[in-house]
């Protein structure tokens, strides 16, 4: 007789424990459990939550860890997930996530992005922004780092077809003979201003699908046990700490200019192949989960809660307006020494201190 086990209500199995469901039913549950975690992903990405989201991603990595090919109605949330998790270590250019090539995490989310494009009814205005604003970030990022080499050769990459976006692949070849990183161009079209593209996709994204069954099923369970108002409690604390940001988002984007140049996106050649070695690369990787300067900049991106400016950094931030001037806030966050800051913030904190200066 077999032995006795435990079942899921704590008694005891009285032979042999249940047998495992269909693989059909496996395949179901597996689909409803990646739907959820691309959910939480994207909403962790909106919130600008890092530990959440770092948490999220590792349970997408697993449960498409091993795709041989991927499912054709999973295709869509496969690349969200994978296009997210390279923009959130967009400026981290020692993270290469394709085997044996020297390529960025952009470049790695501008192939995504491109499968993403094929998955789509009807391409909007808004997916030739993010391929512009992934384009132009991926040469500003080596240029911010002074790697001004190798932003040439990315050029020659993103634009193997001279005829392809002609007018943009001028102005960028000029910016990188310049061996300037401060030009409108970089400043109008920046990285603070993709991810604020990239968080109105997911909202688009969130709106087609919101009939998630595990979300649907876990509602109930709150509510037949009474836990609603706790979670609604946590839910308002949250807001509460991200409104400043969604503030300081919907700000700069009223002034920033919309990009004009479009092309039809190019093919990414086996996509199956790509996806696979990223996925291998990125587990047999050691790499620190923990933030990491990016060159000389600090302006990395990074999912953290908000953190209250210093008396050095204050100090910092005064010297480089006297250095550089008002305005100048691109050149001020290079040269300076901040927590993780973005130029948008140290506008900022720049009008806080001379309004406190006058008081």
């Amino acid at each position: 007789m077999a032995a006795a086990g435990l079942g899921r209500d704590g008694g005891s199995w009285l032979c042999s424990p249940p047998p495992p469901p269909p693989p059909a039913v496996e395949a179901v549950a597996a689909d409803w459990m990646l739907e959820f975690a691309c959910s939480c992903l994207c909403r962790h990405f909106g919130e600008e939550s890092e530990a959440q989201f770092r948490w999220w991603k590792n349970v997408v990595k697993a449960l498409t860890n091993g795709f041989s090919e991927i499912p054709t109605h999973q295709k869509k949330m496969v690349y969200l997930c994978q296009l997210l998790i390279k923009i959130a270590k967009g400026k981290r250019l020692e993270l290469q996530f394709e085997n044996g090539q020297r390529i960025s995490p952009l470049e790695s989310a501008l192939s995504f992005w491109t499968l993403l494009e094929k998955e789509e009814i009807k391409l909007e205005k808004l997916h030739e922004d993010i391929r512009r604003l992934i384009q132009i970030q991926i040469v500003a990022v080596y240029m911010e780092n002074t790697y001004f080499k190798e932003a040439a050769e990315v050029l020659e990459r993103l634009f193997t077809d001279s005829q392809s976006d002609k007018c943009l692949r001028m102005k960028l070849a000029t910016i990188i003979k310049n061996k300037d990183p401060y030009v409108p161009l970089l400043q109008n079209f920046n990285y603070s201003l993709l991810i604020s593209k990239i968080k109105s996709y997911i909202e688009l994204f969130m709106k087609e699908n919101e009939s998630n069954f595990l979300i649907q099923e876990a509602t109930k369970h709150v509510e037949s046990k009474g836990l609603g108002a706790t979670a609604l409690q946590n839910k308002s604390v949250n807001i509460n700490k991200n409104d400043k940001s969604n503030l300081d988002t919907k700000q700069s984007l009223d002034q920033e200019q919309q990009c004009t140049t479009s092309q039809s996106p190019g093919d990414l050649k086996n996509p199956t192949a790509s996806f696979r070695a990223e996925t291998q690369k990125e587990q047999s990787s050691s790499e620190s989960e923990q933030p990491a300067e990016c060159g000389k900049t600090r302006s990395c991106f990074s999912l953290w809660p908000k953190k209250r400016w210093t008396f050095t950094e204050d100090l910092q931030l005064k010297s480089g307006v006297l250095k550089f001037g008002v305005g100048n806030w691109a050149k001020i966050l290079v040269h300076g020494n901040f927590n993780n800051r973005t130029s948008v913030m140290l506008k900022d904190r720049w009008r806080t201190l001379c309004r406190t200066d006058q008081a």
